[in-house]
């Protein structure tokens, strides 16, 4: 079962990568080497080393410890073992993710993932090697493998693959399911139960302004854990620009092996001279605005385009907000971030006597 599901993953990868050819995908890409180099050794060491060594090393480990525990509910029916290997895989997959976006170093691991200025089916893969190592599903396979067995946890992994693949192709096969009123309902329920290209390509959307949202939609597999935990983001456009906005010059290296080697780029965040600045001041901006434009105000206060957003809230717990103005007006922005009207200042400036 587990041999079968091996050659089951590549066929998948095979026939999304096939569909990405035929769609001429890599004849315009904007991949450069660096991104190919890291994407393909990502996917290749995740596959045939880390997973690999981590279940080898748990179920073996257990072997020797706790030997009366090995297999021990493998006699459980097997479709609710699957059910059981996925559900816990995902909701684990789901926090980790989600706490990536709010760790600084754990951001950094993750960083690599969002750098990428386009989608397609490698993009799965691509994170720093340290990201894999510590992520808590994979070591969840092995304790599964260990206590229940490898083939429903393989015919799991076959499962899982199928939807992470294609949520981020660049073929997106949820098109059509939008444009035709017939498929709309379909498409309602599904988006609801699994994570489907527009609900993940939003994640990789560079900001809320295009209608994406990097700061939402953390779902591997299923929808429903944002759904519940009010992280979700529904739409039905795509991005008009994926990456970061201020995306820095990384060798595939530093990105996929920090932080054992570092970017050269001072503008970096995993450069060893970079540090994220608070820019909050203790007074408001008074800025004209537009009727009918939309504005991303920083929240974090670490903008150096202050008072809007830049993206430098990546790796804290903070989220950028989201407004418009009824009408053309000047107005007071707040800019020390304490206010409980946000973007707009109601003076809690006055009640701070320190800027941290």
């Amino acid at each position: 079962m587990v041999d079968n599901a091996v050659l089951m993953v590549m066929a998948i990868v095979a026939f999304f990568s096939s569909l990405e050819v035929l769609g001429g995908y890599l004849q315009h890409s904007i991949r450069s080497k660096d991104d190919w180099i890291q994407e393909v050794l990502s996917a290749v060491l995740l596959s045939v080393v880390f997973k690999p060594c981590i279940v080898g090393g748990v179920v073996i480990t257990g072997t020797i410890l706790l030997p009366e525990y090995q297999m021990l509910w493998s006699n459980w029916v097997f479709g609710y073992l699957c059910l059981l290997y996925l559900m816990v895989d995902d909701i684990m997959q789901y926090f980790y993710h989600r706490y990536a976006h709010r760790h600084p170093f754990f951001w950094k691991l993750h960083r690599p993932h969002h750098q990428a200025e386009e989608m397609g089916f490698f993009v799965s893969y691509r994170n720093a090697a340290l990201y894999y190592w510590l992520m808590p599903n994979a070591w969840w396979l092995g304790v599964f493998t260990f206590l229940f067995g490898g083939a429903a946890a393989a015919l799991g992994l076959v499962l899982k693959q199928v939807i992470v693949i294609s949520s981020h192709s660049h073929f997106a096969w949820d098109k059509p399911f939008y444009i035709n009123p017939w498929l709309r309902p379909i498409i309602k329920i599904l988006e609801r139960i699994i994570v489907t290209p527009a609900f993940h390509h939003a994640h990789h959307g560079q900001s809320q302004l295009d209608g994406s949202d990097p700061n939402a939609n953390f779902g591997n597999m299923f929808s429903i854990w944002d759904q519940l935990f009010g992280t979700a983001h529904f739409t039905h456009h795509f991005p008009s620009a994926y990456g970061l906005p201020n995306n820095s010059e990384d060798s595939w290296q530093s990105a996929y092996l920090y932080p054992l080697i570092h970017s050269k780029d001072p503008k970096s965040e995993i450069s060893i001279t970079f540090n994220k600045k608070n820019t909050s001041t203790n007074t408001p901006i008074f800025l004209d605005l537009k009727q009918g434009d939309s504005y991303l105000w920083c929240r974090c206060g670490k903008s150096k385009t202050q008072p809007f957003c830049d993206a430098s809230h990546h790796g804290t717990q903070y989220k950028p907000v989201l407004f418009e103005v009824q009408k053309d007006a000047s107005i007071l922005i707040c800019n020390c971030k304490y206010t409980k009207s946000a973007p707009f200042c109601d003076n809690s400036h006055l009640q701070i006597k320190e800027i941290k």
